[in-house]
């Protein structure tokens, strides 16, 4: 599927599923917006809009989204990727400060995304696509991921809001749960003590048995779901199959 013509806009494009997403729609040919903490893993071009920012700054959002209008037009798709798994632990033992950082970053900054991504397709006479990226662990707890279950579930219910909100602006929003795939955030669970989260064991073996999800199947499915009307679908919350299932 060629991406010509099209602009999408990834926050978190430094590294993991941003960055994976990010390579493969450059390669097939969209102009894309990047921003993360870190430098985005394509570089400032004639195509590609990249900026270093803190998603929980509501103007640098701000800023950076109107660069990237006035650099490459309306925005086709808008996905709000940056996040963070820290603190992972009972939630009796969490650093407040660590608490309100992980909200921050995974709630707050989905919604300063998703409200400049909202005004601005209205801006250029409705439409678009906006997904939030979300996770199994939205949809059930797991014992020492308190902050993160707790975050990935407000971006469902905050994504179903929008659905409803923007519905007669034709806006088409999904909360999509990417499934397990191999990126520096399944590192960090593999490195987590038994005590602070006791599924560990199955994760170090989903990866002896190489059984995640490569960044380059994520973003194949995403483009499906946005751009192949064989595979739209109304539903906000999605969950893409795990690639060695398919």
């Amino acid at each position: 599927m060629e991406l010509q013509g099209k602009t999408v806009v990834i926050t978190g494009a430094s590294r993991g599923i941003g960055a994976g997403l990010a390579e493969e729609f450059a390669r097939r040919g969209a102009r894309l917006g990047l921003c993360a903490r870190r430098a985005p893993v394509l570089a400032e071009s004639d195509t590609v809009v990249a900026e270093q920012l803190d998603v929980r700054d509501a103007a640098a959002v701000e800023r950076f989204g109107a660069r990237v209008e006035e650099r490459l037009g309306a925005i086709d798709l808008w996905i709000n990727n940056a996040g963070v798994l820290d603190p992972i632990g009972p939630l009796r033992e969490a650093d407040p400060a660590d608490l309100a950082r992980h909200i921050e970053i995974n709630v707050l900054g989905v919604m300063y995304g998703s409200r400049w991504y909202c005004r601005h397709r209205r801006r250029v006479g409705g439409g678009g696509v906006l997904i939030n990226v979300s996770s199994g662990a939205g949809r059930r707890g797991y014992h020492g991921w308190g902050a993160y279950c707790a975050g990935k579930a407000a971006v469902d219910r905050l994504s179903e809001c929008i659905a409803l909100e923007e519905k007669d602006a034709g806006l088409r929003v999904h909360s999509v749960a990417p499934g397990i795939v191999d990126t520096y955030m399944q590192e960090q669970i593999r490195r987590s003590t038994a005590e602070a989260f006791p599924e560990v064991e199955r994760f170090v073996r989903l990866k002896q048995e190489e059984k995640f999800s490569s960044t380059g199947w994520v973003a194949a499915r995403m483009l499906e779901l946005v751009f192949d009307p064989a595979h739209r679908t109304d539903e906000v919350l999605v969950g893409l199959p795990l690639e060695h299932a398919a």
